[in-house]
């Protein structure tokens, strides 16, 4: 993970997230410039008015005050309306603008990275850590908006000062004049020291509680996943018990942190406060001595108070960002993260024949922090046309085998040939373009059914139609008021319509066959269903894949006996290759074992049936 310097990180970070929309910046700029303008306006019209009614002056020049004073507020008010609802606006969008770049590195990633621990919980921290503390890029726009906020406070303070400095300096510098500005500087350095100290120590105590308090737990209860559980088990009681203890962990956090607020908050107060009164003093006894006009004590008083406490709010949002550090770093971390997978550059040739020959030769492969290969020294030939199961237990490597062959991977050791070429010569986002592939954890959209058959915006009515009757959802579809436009699910629309787990594999199938790719791969989609109905499914499947070549996986061997060949896998290796004849000859073979071992359970569901 790259490592950067304090101040590098918080400017990366900034101009990635402001760089999501442009405009908003300047758009906010304006609004807290419209904003901090307006009591500066208010005050120095305020002591106008008042010295010209202590002056005794013309009722119209009054008037004429009072009147610019409504005048301009109105304009003010109307000005920050605007500015704030295009500020909201343009918020809007660059907040959509990040989730989507966050969206398509996470979808652009290589996949292997996906699946490596490490990365996933990089992502997974970034996520829960802005949606429980706020912490990332949420924290870094508040602080880097207070800094701006109150740098404007502190500019419009001082160059209003300078009023009263020319004020000073034309009546005489005097000792208490000295002093007290003494003490006004003493006053604000040590509210700010003090600040500092305590906004480091509670954002400590901030980071450390958030850590042992069991907010996801907290969170968890009670939810669609246990729910079921939860009644049929009666923990409703146990659930209770650790919700109770939970809230009085949260409860004594929040009384602990109250009560270090407290602590760390008086001295700070009474140094803001001593500044204050410190600024009172100054302008009073200038007033006094006649300096300054009567109304001079109501502007030059407000703007020492903003100007001292501005200042302390400057360094309140200079440790909130340092505090914020870290999780932008993890943040630049992913978006950094690079795709090591070779692009290569070769196209993949469009055959009519569809005569694509792949071959692993001596093929291992590793997940990222594992000890041991998940797959080991494969050597396979793929021919075209051909009917191939690969089969074996749960874990003996047959999905790493279809990921490699897709190259979702690439292989630790050895090479995947197509065509007597490297797979890795042909263009990454290409070559995938040959399978279809239907995962036993396949997944529909909430989308409308043309864009799930389609995996598309635009869908060809004609051929989705044809290929869900194939795959046996026709009576289903003819049932649907919208035919391809009905919106699956009811995430989005509330005519949305809910699809049983069977009806979802037949539209995951569709969309396989959809896509007509030469290759066409089940990864025990079926596996939920009875070894019977998964073998109908595989067999009726088949006939409809036609000439195309075709790659079937399951742990049941019925399922695919009526293969060319059949692959076994056993602890990451290919430790059998034939017919199923041949195959289940070898009796101290695995497949001869495993299809023994299996053979009461066929008989068993045969009879149910």
């Amino acid at each position: 993970m790259r490592k950067d310097g304090k101040k590098h990180v918080i400017g990366r970070a900034a101009r990635r997230y402001y760089g999501y929309n442009r405009r908003y910046l300047p758009v906010k700029i304006l609004e807290v410039l419209s904003e901090v303008f307006s009591p500066y306006f208010n005050l120095w019209l305020s002591s106008e008015i008042v010295t010209a009614l202590y002056e005794g002056r013309e009722h119209k020049e009054i008037w004429l005050l009072v009147a610019i004073a409504l005048l301009g507020n109105l304009a003010l008010a109307a000005g920050k309306a605007v500015l704030t609802r295009a500020a909201s606006l343009e918020w809007t969008k660059l907040q959509n603008a990040e989730r989507t770049a966050f969206t398509e590195k996470t979808l652009t990633l290589d996949y292997q990275k996906m699946e490596d621990p490490e990365i996933h919980a990089l992502r997974t921290g970034i996520l829960h850590d802005s949606w429980i503390n706020g912490n990332g890029t949420g924290k870094l726009q508040v602080q880097i908006e207070r800094l701006i906020r109150n740098g404007m406070h502190v500019l419009l303070s001082l160059f209003f000062f300078a009023e009263m400095m020319v004020s000073l300096l034309r009546g005489g510098i005097t000792l208490p004049a000295v002093l007290l500005l003494l003490g006004i500087l003493l006053s604000i350095t040590a509210a700010i020291l003090l600040s500092r100290r305590y906004a480091a120590r509670q954002s400590q105590y901030w980071e450390d509680a958030m850590k042992t308090m069991l907010w996801e737990n907290a969170l968890s209860m009670g939810t669609k996943t246990n729910g079921a559980d939860c009644r049929l088990y009666r923990q409703i009681g146990l659930l209770k018990k650790i919700w109770d203890k939970t809230n009085r962990r949260h409860l004594l956090t929040f009384i602990e942190a109250f009560r270090r607020e407290v602590k760390g908050s008086v001295p700070i107060y009474l140094a803001g406060t001593l500044s204050e009164l410190f600024s009172y003093l100054l302008v009073l006894y200038h007033a006094v001595k006649g300096v300054f006009p009567v109304g001079g004590v109501i502007k030059y008083v407000g703007y020492l108070t903003n100007f001292t406490g501005s200042v302390g709010e400057l360094f309140f949002a200079v440790d909130d960002l340092r505090t914020d550090i870290p999780y932008l770093e993890n943040y630049l971390a992913f978006f950094d993260l690079p795709d090591d997978t070779y692009q290569g550059s070769l196209t993949v040739e469009k055959r009519s024949d569809r005569k694509f020959e792949i071959s692993f030769r001596d093929v291992s492969f590793r997940y990222p922090g594992a000890e041991d290969d998940a797959l080991k020294h494969v050597t396979l030939d793929l021919k075209v046309g051909e009917k191939l199961a690969v089969v074996g237990r749960n874990g003996s490597g047959k999905t790493t085998f279809i990921k490699l062959l897709t190259r979702l991977y690439d292989p630790t050791e050895g090479e995947v040939f197509m065509n007597d070429f490297n797979v890795k010569k042909y263009g990454h986002r290409e070559y995938p373009s040959l399978f279809s592939v239907v995962f036993q954890d396949f997944k529909l959209l909430a989308l409308p059914l043309g864009n799930n058959v389609a995996a598309s915006d635009v869908w060809n009515a004609e051929k989705a139609e044809r290929y869900l009757e194939e795959v046996g959802f026709g009576d289903r579809y003819r049932e649907m008021p919208k035919g391809l436009s009905t919106p699956l699910y009811k995430n989005f629309d509330e005519d949305g319509v809910i699809v049983s787990g069977g009806e979802a594999q037949k539209i995951a199938l569709a969309r396989a066959l959809y896509k007509e790719a030469p290759i066409v791969v089940l990864d025990e989609p079926t596996a939920a269903l009875d070894p019977i109905a998964e073998a109908a499914i595989y067999e009726s499947f088949d006939s409809i894949v036609g000439g195309r070549t075709a790659i079937y996986i399951s742990h049941r061997l019925s399922s695919c006996r009526f293969c060319d060949r059949i692959a076994v896998f056993e602890e990451g290796r290919l430790c059998q290759l034939g017919t199923h004849e041949e195959l289940l000859a070898d009796e101290e073979g695995v497949y001869a074992k495993l299809w023994h071992a299996q053979a009461q359970y066929y008989a068993e569901e045969r009879k149910k049936a």
